[in-house]
């Protein structure tokens, strides 16, 4: 419980709420159905996967920039985060992903924002089906942020930044569809 009173943990959980909000604004965002036809999946993967290298790049020394809860339950399920810490940070990124929705619904005019980014199953896809993809593609990602951080690697959150970013945008591209 000392961890509470530390300026660093405040800091981190602050750097993750930032993070969130602006993973999803940008996520979201790129998402959106700006002009006619169908909406872009390589834009949308691309955006996602540049914000989180991005975030992870400029938030790693704070609090490893981790702005997924499943990348917090990863990292305390393999015992490099405390229980307060990742209570912290999940509470944090859940708030920071609605004020991030919240700010891209005040700024996106009535006809674009449509579902604001929310996905839905193709219609021949079942809802099984659709959790094993979740399942794998959150593993994959799971499994690169991991892999990223190791301390058997040079230790600097900046070198995870790439292979990150690439991971999440290569989800996107095999599982928007």
């Amino acid at each position: 419980m000392r961890e509470l009173r530390s300026s660093s943990f405040w800091r981190a959980v602050l750097a993750e709420f930032l993070g969130s909000l602006l993973y999803a604004l940008l996520g979201l965002g790129a998402s959106l159905r700006w002009a006619p036809g169908p909406p872009s999946v390589l834009g949308a993967a691309l955006a996602f996967g540049l914000a989180q290298a991005t975030l992870v790049q400029t938030l790693g020394h704070v609090s490893g920039g981790h702005v997924n809860p499943a990348i917090t339950l990863a990292f305390l399920l393999a015992s490099q985060l405390s229980l307060p810490r990742a209570l912290g940070y999940l509470l944090a990124q859940l708030l920071g992903t609605l004020a991030g929705a919240g700010v891209l619904y005040g700024v996106t005019p009535a006809p674009i924002r449509g579902t604001l980014g929310l996905s839905a199953l193709h219609p021949g896809v079942g809802p099984g089906q659709g959790t094993v993809v979740e399942l794998l593609l959150t593993a994959q990602f799971v499994l690169c942020v991991l892999a990223s951080f190791d301390d058997r690697h040079d230790g600097r959150p900046g070198s995870a930044a790439l292979p990150v970013g690439f991971s999440l945008a290569l989800g996107h591209l095999f599982g928007v569809r």
